[in-house]
C-alpha cells in the first residue's frame, strides 16, 4: 500500500470562490472539499502533512494599500507597476520615504526575468478570516492530527512587507536582513526524505502552486522528484492566467513530476 507525505499550499479562505473571499480562485472550494474528503479517508496512509499559510500584513509592497497614482488616486487591483513606472512618477508609495528602497527592489525583481509586480487586492492578512484554512479542510486536519498523534507542519510564507513571496520556499527578492525571506532549507529538507510518495495540492496553480513547485525542482533530487505528484484536481489556476498554469505542468512534468487526480491514485 503506498504511503504519502502531503504538502498543501495555501488552502485559506480568501483564495476559495466563496462569499466574502478577497482573491476568488474558480474551483478551489471543491478542490479543497475533494482533498479534505481523500484525507479522511484515506488518513492512515499519510505519513506527515506541511500546509503552507499566505501571511500577510494588510499594508505590503504587493498590495493596493501600498501604492497611489500620481494624482493621488488608488491603484486598481491588478494593476503592473515596473521599475520605470515608478521612475517617472507614474505610481508612488503612500509611505514617500519607501521610495527608493521600492525603485530598487522593482529593478531587482525585474532583472530575475520572472516576474513583474502585480498589484493584488488585500488578502491573507494575518489573524483575519481570510488567512483561515478552507473549513472542511481544517477538520479533516484536525482529524488526522488525532488519529495519528502527528502534527500537520504549518508553514507562514510573506510576512516581509517589502518583498513578494509567491513561493512556499523563498520570497521573490530575499533580502539579507531578513532570514525568512531566504530559501527555507529546513522547510526543504523535511520535504525530502524518500520512501512516500509526496502529494502536492494548493491554490493558486498559477501562483503560488507554480512558484513553490518550481523552487522544489531546482533543489530536490532526482530520486525525489520522481516521487512528487500533482493532484489537478486539487488546484485552480487565477481566472486568466489558464496558460501559466498547463505551462506549469508542462514544465513540471518535464522535469521527472508526475501529474493526476486522487481518483487515480495507487
Amino acid at each position: 500500500m503506498t504511503t504519502y507525505d502531503l504538502l498543501i499550499i495555501d488552502p485559506q479562505n480568501d483564495f476559495l470562490d466563496i462569499a466574502g473571499a478577497a482573491l476568488p480562485v474558480p474551483g478551489a472550494g471543491a478542490d479543497m472539499q475533494r482533498l479534505a474528503d481523500w484525507l479522511v479517508a484515506h488518513a492512515a496512509r499519510v505519513r506527515s502533512i506541511t500546509v503552507t499559510l499566505d501571511s500577510h500584513a494588510s499594508v505590503g509592497v504587493e498590495r493596493t494599500t501600498f501604492w497611489l497614482q500620481s494624482n493621488g488616486e488608488p491603484v486598481a487591483p491588478f494593476t503592473v507597476i515596473t521599475a520605470a513606472d515608478l521612475a517617472r512618477g507614474q505610481f508612488k508609495p503612500r509611505n514617500p520615504a519607501l521610495q527608493a528602497e521600492v525603485q530598487a527592489y522593482l529593478h531587482a525583481l525585474e532583472a530575475t526575468g520572472q516576474r513583474q509586480l502585480v498589484v493584488w487586492p488585500v488578502h491573507c492578512v494575518l489573524g483575519t478570516w481570510g488567512h483561515n484554512i478552507h473549513a472542511g479542510l481544517s477538520e479533516a486536519l484536525a482529524a488526522w492530527e488525532l488519529a495519528t498523534g502527528q502534527m500537520v507542519h504549518k508553514v507562514l510564507k510573506g510576512q516581509n512587507p517589502l518583498t513578494e513571496q509567491y513561493s512556499a520556499f523563498k520570497a521573490e527578492v530575499p533580502r539579507a536582513d531578513d532570514a525568512c525571506t531566504l530559501l527555507n532549507r529546513p522547510l526543504v529538507q523535511s520535504l525530502s526524505a524518500q520512501g512516500a510518495t509526496l502529494l502536492i495540492a494548493g491554490e493558486a496553480m498559477s501562483h503560488c502552486v507554480a512558484a513553490s513547485v518550481s523552487d522544489l525542482m531546482a533543489v530536490l533530487p532526482v530520486e525525489r522528484l520522481a516521487e512528487l505528484v500533482l493532484l489537478t484536481d486539487c488546484m485552480s489556476p487565477v481566472a486568466g492566467f489558464e496558460a501559466a498554469a498547463q505551462d506549469f505542468l508542462a514544465r513540471a512534468t518535464a522535469a521527472g513530476l508526475q501529474a493526476t487526480t486522487l481518483s487515480a491514485l495507487a
